[in-house]
């Protein structure tokens, strides 16, 4: 098992979810914390609230490209390839995950039953992460921090 592999599953012992967790590993991966940020991402777990809409690992990719190359405060400019970088990765997501369980929201990767989250969500995450990784990588990004571009 990877360290990242440990990772989300302490994580998710520890009760949180896919776009939760997406986000702490990244936060963590910058020497940050930042619980409001991670309290806010809860409204896309479980496909919005637990309603079975779009993946939280989707959600939560796309937060997390957004942590990096977004705008957060007024003197910030934002990365004029952010959405472009989103796209990338919505697509793969559409591409890869999507094809293998016929969809992107939670209820059919699930296919509505919440006792397969345990067998699918944790690959789905990580596989996620990797993208995400690579994406911002090749954007001149890692997830050790923001690098001069």
């Amino acid at each position: 098992m990877t360290d990242r592999f440990m990772k989300l599953l302490e994580l998710s012992q520890a009760g949180f979810y896919c776009s939760q967790i997406l986000l702490i590993i990244g936060l963590e991966a910058q020497g940050k914390e930042n619980p409001d940020l991670v309290r806010a991402m809860s409204g896309l777990v479980g496909g919005l609230g637990f309603s079975g809409r779009t993946c939280g690992a989707l959600t939560g990719g796309a937060c997390l490209i957004g942590l990096y190359a977004g705008k957060g405060s007024v003197e910030e400019i934002e990365d004029s390839r952010v959405n472009d970088m989103i796209r990338e990765f919505a697509e793969w997501f559409e591409q890869e995950p999507g094809s293998q369980y016929n969809g992107s929201t939670c209820d059919i990767i699930l296919e509505k039953n919440p006792q397969n989250r345990a067998s699918r969500c944790p690959d789905l995450v990580l596989k996620t992460l990797d993208k995400v990784e690579e994406i911002l990588v090749a954007n001149g990004y890692d997830l050790s921090g923001r690098l001069e571009i």
